[in-house]
């Protein structure tokens, strides 16, 4: 890899997945500014109900193909409608609070939207079924991301116009797609699986329309890098714990993809509620040993994060693994100095 390979972040930098709990926008952001002052993120608090959610906040972005709730799921509504107005109401009342407190920031900041194939695996045709069974409907449903995602971007870009906009595609449900695990409304069945090629055209597509450094989150196993590296995307995030072949991603770090690497734990463990900035660290620097490159590397092309979202924690304890994951970083920066 080109020594001239430069990342969207500061050195030794730490930031959130996205999702925090509780339901106080403003307490949520002074939290992660507090806590995550060099790569803070717009926080998302799916305690709030519908529209705060993954899927009703990726909806939301959808230029021209609005949803609905129905039986508790999303699906493709004839015309814009009070789920809708309430989850695009919840994204503008975030953005406010962003603009707030952080209207003087001028480093990176994180958005976070669900991804196309996250999208298509979850939102439901009026006629029934997901998205995913037709692959033209998934085209449409991109193409209306793109543009929704870069307007969201302009938005963020223009308020704080100091700052560095980065922006983190959801993929939980990428994986099942591409292998054809995503069940059918009657659960006896699967969707067809996704040929890989299409599954980084698309993404691509998202990632272009962006305009800025694009990471590709994914918490599940078997995460797709050959896809995220075909995409264009700047950095994958992902759960360090479910990685059980370290090749497949020393190739993609050595090809110049970034890392957010998820090594806090988001929830406590049974008997102690402490988080250890240098236990997350030492997981980190394991994981970077084991894959063969310099010490001197690691706190550039890595962020350190929680290993997903932290929407089931306490708010006490989502606080400390913030703190956690920002000591963790500079205890790596500090390190590679020795």
């Amino acid at each position: 890899m080109s020594d001239a390979a430069v990342w969207p972040w500061p050195v030794g930098a730490a930031t959130g997945i996205g999702s925090l709990p509780g339901n106080d926008v403003a307490e949520a952001q002074r939290v992660i500014l507090g806590e995550l002052p060099d790569f803070p993120h717009l926080p998302e608090l799916p305690a709030r109900g519908p529209g705060a959610d993954l899927i009703g906040r990726g909806a939301g972005f959808l230029i021209e193909l609005p949803v609905e709730l129905y039986a508790g799921r999303w699906r493709v509504a004839s015309r814009p409608g009070k789920d809708l107005r309430r989850t695009r109401d919840l994204l503008e009342r975030d953005v406010d609070q962003l603009t707030e407190q952080a209207a003087e920031f001028t480093g990176p900041v994180k958005v976070q939207a669900a991804g196309p194939w996250t999208l298509a695996a979850s939102i439901e045709l009026p006629i029934g079924g997901r998205l995913l069974r037709d692959h033209g409907a998934v085209r449409d449903l991109t193409a209306s991301l793109a543009e929704g995602v870069a307007a969201h971007v302009r938005d963020v870009s223009a308020r704080l116009p100091g700052a560095t906009v980065v922006l983190q595609l959801d993929e939980p449900s990428m994986p099942a797609a591409l292998a054809g695990r995503v069940p059918t409304e009657s659960g006896l069945g699967t969707y067809r699986s996704v040929e890989s090629t299409l599954a980084a055209e698309l993404l691509r597509q998202v990632v272009d329309a962006a305009g800025v450094p694009v990471v590709v989150h994914c918490c599940a196993p078997d995460v797709p890098l050959d896809v995220i590296r075909s995409s264009g995307a700047a950095g994958v995030a992902l759960d360090l714990s479910l990685v059980e072949q370290l090749d497949p991603l020393g190739e993609a770090l050595d090809a110049g993809l970034g890392l957010l690497a998820g090594a806090a734990p988001t929830l406590p463990s049974s008997g102690s509620a402490a988080v250890s900035s240098a236990a997350i660290a030492d997981r980190v620097r394991k994981v970077w040993r084991e894959l063969g490159f310099p010490a001197a590397q690691l706190p550039a092309q890595v962020v350190v994060t929680p290993a997903c979202g932290l929407a089931g924690a306490t708010p006490a304890f989502a606080r400390s693994v913030l703190a956690a994951c920002r000591d963790a970083g500079r205890r790596l920066h500090e390190d590679s100095q020795s």
